[in-house]
Parts: C-alpha cells; structure tokens; sequence
C-alpha cells in the first residue's frame, strides 16, 4: 500500500480510502468493524464517511454509519491510527438531520460539525468536506443544462467566502484538520482556491468526485486543476456502483444487490453500459487479470489521484478489493483500456 499526501498538507493516507455508506444500512455495526479491521491489517488509514449515512439515506438511519465508526474508535482506542474524512450534507437535502433543506451556511456547518464529532466519538476530524455544492452542480447524473439566468455568482462567491472563513476559525479551534469538497465542478474549486489565496483562508486539499473507467468527466478540465493546484482527487464509486464487477451484465439483477432497491443504481445503469463493460471484461481477460482489481489499479495510474474510495458489503469482496494495490498494469493494458473508452467514452 503506498500513501499520498491530502494536497499540500501533511495528512498522509493510504491510496485506497474504506467507504463506509453501507454501514448502519445493508451491514451491521458488528460488519462494520470486521471492514476496518481487515482495512487496516492491508494498510489502509483513511476512512470516508458523511452525516447523511448509510446510503440510501433515510431519517430513522442517518448518522447511523458515523456512529458505528465512532464505536469502533471507542472499543479500538486506535484513533491515531486511522484519518477520518466526513461531510455535511448541501441545500436541497430534505430532511437530513432536521434542516428541511437548508444549505451550507455557517450555522449549519458548525452543527453539523459538532453532530459528526458526537457521533464520531473524537474531538477532531481530519477532512471536513461539503458534500455537494449549495448551487448544484452536473454530478449525479445531472450533466448541466447550464443556465447562467439562474445563477448569482457574486452571491455564491460570498456564501463561499462566509463558509470558507466557518471552516478556518474550526480548524483554529482544533476540530477540522484539512477541508475538501465533493461533487464540485471546476468553477467552484477555483473559487474556494482563489478565496484561500487572497483571503489567507483554509486551502482546498481534496475534491471527492466520481470516477471510474465508465465515468471520466473529471479528466476534461478538474483533472488539470488538480495536478497543477495539488487538490487530491478522492475517487468515489470506482467500481461504477458495482456495475463494473459485471454482476449486472444481461440487464440481470442478482439477490442483494443494490439493484434491488435502485433499478438504475442513480441512472448508471443504462443500455449503454453492458457493451462497455463487456469491452472492458475482455481487456482483464486477455491479460489475465481480475476485471475488479484491473478499474481499481487503473484509476491509481492517474496523476491527480489522492486516494480511491472503495465500499463492500462482504468480507469476501473486501479481501478482492484490497489486492488491487499490488496490481501494476503495464502499457499493452493501459492502450487496451485507452481503446476502449475511445469507443465508450461517457457510457454512464
């Protein structure tokens, strides 16, 4: 396991960070220290989770996840040994945590901070993130009409300047180490970053984003952001929400899997998917590699990685998941896979 800087900060953490959205929902918090256990017996140190957790969030389970890390720290006493990032929900996010909605702001962020801590059982997190932009943004399937009628940038830069400046007086207080976003597009990480320089503000050490070979939308223009500005890519849904496994291909939707309760796993899942992940099966079975592991150790080739965020709900696919380090594709495997998006370039 190798370990990376979070941006230009002196947090080190491993290059496969442990998703933890299915605990407190499809595993139990007995499931869910068994995860950071055989996590870290393999190296991993970084830990994502959010106030909203587990996915999909419902008010009787969210915070539930939170709560099964911090009992974990508890029991475990191995706080030092772990670094935890977590998250405070964006506007429009129906009830979670009681807010009926309401954005970011610094009323927010500081109660959600001190809910996270409670719940966490520490005194400190490590990466604070913003879950998704108050403004909204492309991600989960959005892919933007964008309407600048409806946007105030002058309103935004000061609700991110008020909400940049929440974050520093919580780091001088000891309870954030580092801060990051999340489903942020280009125009806003150039924001925070230019509001950290001109206001000696928190830097923007990390963008957690998806990413996988099915999903490539960050390579068009954050990709060159982040190598140049050192903001960390966090990869989340790697595996495309398992469709890369292949489990789902022939449109089949197997026993307990997320399909069960998501038909389109947040509209991924569309007929443009199977042929691409056919194309990509082919690609691991002409060099004899594990499909899994082959889209995990591609994404740690790219240079704007920071960690890539992996979720399991067994101690079977755990134990997969945890060999993709020790996998070094070489250059006949990369030109096949560059191939392939050549001809699938945006399947999901």
């Amino acid at each position: 396991m190798e370990y990376r800087n979070l941006g230009r900060t002196d947090i080190r953490v491993s290059e496969l960070c442990l998703g933890s959205m299915t605990w407190g929902g499809k595993n139990t918090e007995s499931e869910g220290h068994a995860q950071i256990d055989m996590a870290l017996d393999h190296g991993v140190n970084f830990i994502d989770t959010a106030e909203m957790y587990p996915s999909p969030p419902r008010k009787e389970t969210q915070g539930a996840t939170e709560e099964i890390l911090g009992s974990w720290l508890a029991k475990s006493g191995r706080r030092a040994d772990v670094v935890i990032a977590t998250k405070i929900v964006g506007a429009g996010n129906g009830n979670v945590r009681g807010r009926n909605g309401a954005p970011i702001s610094p009323v927010t962020i500081r109660e959600a901070v001190e809910g996270s801590l409670k719940r966490l059982q520490t005194d400190y997190i490590d990466l604070y993130q913003f879950h998704w932009p108050n403004r909204g943004s492309y991600h989960f399937r959005k892919y933007w009409d964008y309407s600048p009628e409806k946007r105030d940038p002058a309103a935004e830069r000061a609700e991110m300047q008020a909400n940049l400046e929440t974050v520093a007086a919580l780091m001088a207080e000891g309870k954030i180490r580092a801060f990051g976003t999340s489903n942020e597009t280009a125009w806003g990480a150039a924001k925070y970053l230019e509001l950290a320089e001109t206001g000696n503000l928190p830097r923007m050490a990390t963008i957690q984003n998806e990413y996988s070979l099915l999903c490539r939308i960050y390579d068009l223009d954050l990709a060159e952001l982040g190598v140049n500005e050192d903001v960390g890519l966090l990869a989340y849904s790697p595996l495309a929400a398992g469709i890369l496994t292949g489990k789902y291909q022939g449109d089949v939707t197997p026993a307990g899997s997320r399909r069960e309760g998501n038909e389109t796993l947040g509209g991924r899942l569309t007929p443009r998917a199977f042929p691409a992940v056919a194309a990509y099966r082919q690609v691991a079975e002409k060099h004899g590699l594990d499909m899994v592991q082959m889209a995990l150790a591609w994404c740690l080739t790219r240079p704007f990685m920071g960690s890539v965020i992996f979720g399991a709900s067994s101690q079977d696919q755990l134990a997969r998941i945890l060999q993709a380090p020790a996998l070094r594709l070489d250059q006949d495997v990369l030109a096949d896979i560059n191939a392939v998006h050549r001809d699938y370039p945006l399947p999901i």
